[in-house]
């Protein structure tokens, strides 16, 4: 198995078909398919259905597409880290955020590493936390920015900020102006919009919830997506408990309203996570040094929502 062959792989996955994938790595579409063929003998496996269309990757291919992206990506990081040896660091640094925290965290992180790190290059990927996890184990992310669900093991985990959790809804729906506060009982047994297991806050309230000997949450819809999330919270549908920074908007304009959960409350814990069997490169390093450094001038700034420093 050569570098060149995964580099064609990859590049027929990006561009759909090999004609285009071709072009891109300055090669005759006849080498690239000899290449392409010789790696699946080699892996006893095919890695595309073939059409008239174009290419789509097999399960085979699906499986090995995301070591391929990781070999790939550590070659380049090798490469980089020792070109940038006693100079500024420079290279490709992909980070994944989940949606609940690119409100509070992603213009301000890309606005950072612009500033500091003008040699490198920045790809934020925002997605549920259970993708990003995945990621993450197989190379695809250096960094990620996970909640501590309890389920961190597999990784090097460097805590930065706690969030406390609200119950958010509606005013018609949390009796506001008469409730300044609710307990976490009563927010448990609202009509709850959650994130389907095992993404965002869920596994941190079903963790929490057990541990105070409550009944498990009145669950009326699971929905992973921040966006279709506010939608149904707007339209009346329910409540949810999140961190108040991912509403922000529409709690400052009125149109949701927050109800703090009384003590000892909810909280969930942000960290910053890398996997502990690939190293980072030297650029991957410093972003993580500036994503950390971000996070505390946030909420020392007050700019981060209910959020307090680790």
């Amino acid at each position: 198995m050569e570098l060149r062959q995964l580099r064609y792989f990859v590049a027929i996955c990006e561009h759909g078909t090999f004609s285009k994938a071709a072009g891109k790595v300055f090669v005759a579409q006849s080498a690239l398919s000899h290449q392409l063929a010789q790696l699946e003998n080699e892996l006893g496996a095919a890695l595309f259905h073939r059409s008239r269309r174009g290419v789509a990757l097999t399960e085979a291919g699906e499986i090995f597409h995301a070591h391929a992206v990781s070999i790939l990506r550590q070659v380049d990081d090798a490469r980089a880290s020792v070109a940038s040896i006693g100079d500024t660091p420079a290279g490709k640094v992909v980070l994944g955020i989940p949606h609940s925290a690119s409100n509070a965290l992603a213009l301000p992180i890309l606005t950072a590493v612009r500033a500091e790190l003008p040699r490198v290059e920045l790809e934020l990927t925002e997605e549920l936390t259970g993708n990003l996890t995945r990621q993450l184990l197989s190379g695809s992310l250096h960094l990620a920015i996970l909640f501590d669900d309890g389920q961190l093991d597999d990784f090097v985990v460097e805590p930065m900020v706690s969030e406390r959790m609200s119950l958010i809804g509606r005013a018609d729906l949390l009796g506001k102006p008469t409730r300044r506060s609710v307990s976490f009982g009563d927010a448990l047994r609202s009509p709850l919009i959650l994130p389907a297991p095992p993404h965002g806050v869920r596994p941190i309230i079903e963790m929490a919830a057990a541990r105070a000997g409550l009944p498990p949450a009145n669950v009326i819809a699971d929905i992973s997506s921040i966006s279709i999330l506010r939608t149904s919270l707007l339209a009346g549908m329910g409540c949810t408990i999140l961190p108040t920074m991912p509403l922000k908007p529409e709690i400052d304009g009125g149109q949701l309203v927050a109800l703090p959960i009384r003590p000892p409350g909810v909280t969930r814990m942000v960290a910053l996570c890398r996997s502990r069997q690939i190293p980072l490169s030297a650029a991957a390093r410093s972003v993580g040094s500036l994503v950390q450094r971000v996070a505390h001038d946030l909420c020392a700034r007050g700019a981060w929502a209910d959020a307090s420093a680790l």
